[in-house]
C-alpha cells in the first residue's frame, strides 16, 4: 500500500456525511441541482450579518492586518473575546485564558494533543459529531460513548459507570449536532459534581470539554448554560462558523476556565500544540474582524422559519422527532430499524439525509435544515411517499 494502513482504513470507513455529500454531487449532475434535495451537510446558507461586511471593509488594507503574531493569537483580539466571555460565563476570564484556533476542530485537536496520554479515554454522549472518533485517535486517545435519555438530554446514570482510571475528559456538544438538544444547567452541574467525585476517586484531573459552535443558534428563548460555573476543570472549544456564517474562514478559539487547577500548564501546552500540529496561528485577518463582532450573530429568525417549515411538514407526513431547541439539525426516527436502508429509500426520491448510525444514533436520520426554503418545501412530497411505503 502506498499510504499508511491506518489512513487507508479511515478512508474506507469515511464519514457518512461526506459519503452523502459525494452521492449528492452525482445525483445533482444527473438530475440537476434544483431537483435534488440535499440535507446532508451543515453548511450555513444564511448570509453573514451586515456588521461583518462593514468591519471587513474597514479592516481591508489596514497595515499589520496580516502579520505574524503570538501562537495564541493577537493579544487585543483575545482581550475582546475575554471581555465578552466574562458576561457569558459569569467568570473572571482574561486575555491569557484565550487561544485563537483554526476553528472548533482545530481547538479540539489542540486540547486533546495537550491533555491525552496514550490510551486515555474521552467520554462523549451519543448521538455525537462523528469526527470526535478521529480527533481522539489523532492523539492516541480512545473515544468512549454513553447513551443519552430518549429526548437526547444527558443521562448521568450512563456516564458514571463509564468513568474509569483511564478517563481524561468528557466531551459534550450543546446545542448538539445531530440532535439540536441543549443540556440544562442542572444536568451540567450534576455532571461537574460527578467528575469531581470521580477525579478524587482515581486521583486524576478529569476535564469537561464543551464544543460550542452552535451556542448562539437557539429558538424559543432557549438558554445555553455557561460551563465555567458548573465545573472548574472545564475548557471551551468553539468557532464563528455558524453564528457568523463564515465556516470557510476556519476561525475559533479555546477558553480555559480561570479556576482550572493547572491553568498555566494547560495554556502553555496548548500554545505549543497549536504550533506543532501545524495550525500555527488562526487566520490573522479574520481575528481582527471578529474582535469587533463579539455577541453578533446571523439572523436566527431565518433558521427558526426553516425549522418550522420542516417540522410541520414532516409531522404531517407522520415522522416522529424531538423539535430541536438549538442548532440547525432535525434528528427524526426512521419508521424501520435499519436507518441506512431508509436513507437509501429517501435517495430514490432525490432526498439526501445522513443515517443516524453514523452519529451513534441508530434508528434515526439527520437533516440539516440550513438550506433554501424551496428545498424543504419541494422535498415534502418525497418524504411523504417514502413514509407511506412503511405505513
Amino acid at each position: 500500500m502506498t499510504i499508511a494502513e491506518k489512513i487507508g482504513s479511515a478512508i474506507t470507513k469515511s464519514s457518512w456525511i461526506r459519503k452523502m455529500f459525494e452521492q449528492g454531487a452525482l445525483l445533482k449532475a444527473e438530475h440537476g441541482p434544483g431537483n435534488v434535495f440535499d440535507f446532508s451537510l451543515g453548511n450555513p446558507n444564511v448570509q453573514p450579518p451586515e456588521q461583518f461586511f462593514q468591519v471587513l471593509r474597514d479592516m481591508a488594507g489596514r497595515p499589520g492586518s496580516h502579520a505574524y503574531m503570538p501562537n495564541t493569537g493577537y493579544p487585543d483580539v483575545c482581550q475582546s473575546i475575554a471581555q465578552y466571555l466574562c458576561k457569558e460565563q459569569d467568570s473572571d476570564v482574561n486575555a491569557k485564558d484565550i487561544i485563537m484556533t483554526c476553528g472548533a476542530a482545530g481547538a479540539l485537536n489542540v486540547i486533546l494533543k495537550t491533555i491525552l496520554d496514550p490510551g486515555d479515554e474521552v467520554i462523549t454522549p451519543a448521538p455525537y459529531f462523528v469526527e470526535y472518533n478521529a480527533y481522539a485517535d489523532n492523539h492516541q486517545g480512545v473515544l468512549k460513548t454513553v447513551k443519552t435519555n430518549p429526548d437526547f438530554t444527558l443521562n448521568l446514570e450512563a456516564v458514571e459507570p463509564a468513568v474509569s482510571d483511564k478517563t481524561k475528559a468528557v466531551l459534550i456538544n450543546s446545542p448538539n449536532n445531530p440532535t439540536g438538544q441543549i443540556y440544562s444547567e442542572q444536568s451540567l452541574k450534576e455532571l461537574g459534581n460527578l467528575l469531581t467525585k470521580k477525579g478524587k476517586e482515581f486521583n486524576r484531573t478529569i476535564y469537561l470539554l464543551s464544543d460550542e459552535p452552535y451556542r448562539k443558534i437557539v429558538y424559543d428563548q432557549a438558554v445555553v448554560p455557561g460551563i465555567f460555573k458548573c465545573y472548574k476543570e472545564s475548557i471551551i472549544a468553539t468557532s464563528y462558523s455558524k453564528d457568523l456564517s463564515i465556516p470557510g474562514e476556519r476561525l475559533g478559539f479555546i477558553a480555559v476556565n480561570p479556576e482550572a487547577s493547572y491553568k498555566s500548564d494547560l495554556l502553555a501546552g496548548m500554545g505549543l500544540a497549536n504550533r506543532i500540529l501545524g495550525f500555527v496561528n488562526a487566520p490573522a485577518f479574520m481575528q481582527r474582524i471578529v474582535s469587533c463582532l463579539q455577541g453578533v450573530s446571523v439572523d436566527i429568525s431565518e433558521y427558526a422559519r426553516k425549522r418550522k417549515l420542516l417540522c410541520e411538514g414532516l409531522a404531517e407526513c407522520g415522522y416522529e422527532f424531538i423539535t430541536p431547541p438549538g442548532a440547525f439539525y432535525l434528528f427524526p426516527k426512521t419508521p424501520i430499524p435499519d436507518d441506512v436502508e431508509f436513507v437509501k429509500e429517501l435517495q430514490q426520491e432525490l432526498i439526501l439525509a445522513v443515517p443516524g448510525s453514523g452519529f451513534g444514533g441508530p434508528g434515526h436520520f439527520r437533516l440539516a435544515f440550513c438550506v433554501d426554503d424551496e428545498t424543504i418545501i419541494n422535498s415534502l412530497p418525497g418524504f411523504k411517499k417514502v413514509m407511506a411505503k412503511y405505513k
